[in-house]
C-alpha cells in the first residue's frame, strides 16, 4: 500500500495544477449565468428601459446580443490580451482595467503584509521561538471579528487625517492598520502559530527526526520535507481567509482595492466590475493552488532522491 502511494504522488499535484488552470474561467463562468438568470433582459441592467430606448441596439454595443456564451467566450478572449471590458455602471463605457491596475497592487500589499505577519508566527511556532503559552493571548487578540478591528482603525485614520483621508500618506496608514487588523482578527495569526506548531510537535517524536538529532542534524532540516506539504496546505487556507477577510478591510477603511472594487460592483450591479474583480480573486486563487502543488511536487522529489533512513 506504502509503495502504491508512493506511485501516485502526482495525483493531488496534478489536481490541484488543474483546478488553478479552470478557475480563472469557471468563476467568471459563473458570474455571467447569473447575469443571464437575473429577471429583465442583461442591457436593461446597463441602462433601465424606464430611462434609456433602443434596448436591442445597446445590446449590441454591449455584446450581450448572442446570449451568454458568445459575451463570455468574447470576455474571456478580450481579457486575455488584458482588456477586461467596460464598466457598465460605476463609471459607464470607461475601461475596467484602470480600476483594476489601481486595485490590485493595494490589495497586493494589505494581503503581502497580513500574510508576513502569519509566516513569521508560523515560522516562530516552528523555532519554538514564539512559545505555546504565547497561543493563549493570540487565540484572545484573534476573537476579535475582523470588521470591528478594521472600524477602530478607519476610525483611527479618520481622527488623524479628516479631510486628507484619502491622501497617500492616509492610504498608506490605511493599508498598513488594514492588514495588522487582517492579521490578527478572526485568530489568522493565532490559527498559523497553533498549526504550524502542532505540526512540528508531532513530527519531533517520529523516529526519523530523533535518529537524525542523535546524529548531530537539525530538527527543522528533518522535519520540514514530511511537514512542508501539510504546512503549505495550511498556509493556502489561510491566505484565501485573508484575501476574503480583504474585502471587509476594503470597504470599512475605503481601500481602492480588489475587494472593495467587487462591493462597490455587486451594490451597484456593474457585472462588468464584478467579471474583472472575481477574475483578480480568481488568478490570485489559482497562484495558491500553483505554489501549493509546487511545494508537493518539491518534497515528493526530495524524498525519492533522499535516502530510505531519511525518507521513512
Amino acid at each position: 500500500m506504502a509503495a502504491d502511494g508512493a506511485r501516485q504522488w502526482w495525483i493531488r499535484p496534478a489536481i490541484r495544477l488543474g483546478a488553478a488552470a479552470l478557475l480563472p474561467v469557471v468563476v467568471p463562468a459563473v458570474i455571467t449565468g447569473l447575469i443571464w438568470v437575473l429577471p429583465g433582459d442583461p442591457a436593461s441592467l446597463i441602462c433601465p428601459p424606464e430611462i434609456c430606448s433602443g434596448t436591442e441596439e445597446l445590446a449590441r454595443r454591449w455584446n450581450l446580443h448572442d446570449g451568454p456564451v458568445h459575451f463570455f467566450m468574447s470576455w474571456l478572449a478580450d481579457a486575455a490580451g488584458g482588456d477586461f471590458g467596460k464598466s457598465w455602471r460605476i463609471q459607464q463605457g470607461s475601461p475596467v482595467t484602470p480600476l483594476l491596475l489601481t486595485a490590485i497592487p493595494h490589495t497586493a500589499a494589505l494581503v503581502g503584509l497580513s500574510l508576513m505577519m502569519l509566516f513569521a508566527g508560523a515560522l516562530g511556532a516552528a523555532t519554538r521561538v514564539l512559545p505555546a503559552r504565547a497561543d493563549s493571548l493570540l487565540s484572545a487578540i484573534g476573537l476579535v471579528p475582523t470588521v470591528v478591528m478594521s472600524l477602530a482603525a478607519a476610525a483611527a485614520v479618520s481622527v488623524n487625517y479628516g479631510a486628507s483621508a484619502f491622501g497617500d500618506e492616509a492610504v498608506r496608514v490605511k493599508i498598513l492598520l488594514g492588514a495588522l487588523a487582517l492579521g490578527l482578527a478572526d485568530s489568522a495569526l493565532a490559527g498559523a502559530a497553533r498549526g504550524v506548531r502542532g505540526i512540528f510537535e508531532s513530527e519531533r517524536q517520529r523516529r526519523y527526526v530523533q535518529m537524525g538529532v542523535l546524529r548531530g542534524e537539525g530538527v527543522l532540516s528533518n522535519a520540514w520535507p514530511n511537514a512542508a506539504p501539510a504546512i503549505a496546505g495550511q498556509m493556502r487556507a489561510r491566505t484565501l481567509h485573508l484575501l476574503s477577510g480583504a474585502v471587509v478591510v476594503e470597504v470599512v477603511l475605503q481601500i481602492e482595492g480588489l475587494g472593495d472594487l467587487l462591493w462597490s460592483g455587486t451594490l451597484s450591479q456593474d457585472f462588468g466590475v464584478v467579471l474583472a474583480a472575481t477574475f483578480g480573486f480568481a488568478l490570485l486563487s489559482g497562484a495558491l493552488l500553483l505554489a501549493q502543488a509546487a511545494v508537493e511536487i518539491a518534497v515528493a522529489l526530495h524524498v525519492r532522491r533522499a535516502p530510505s533512513v531519511v525518507a521513512t
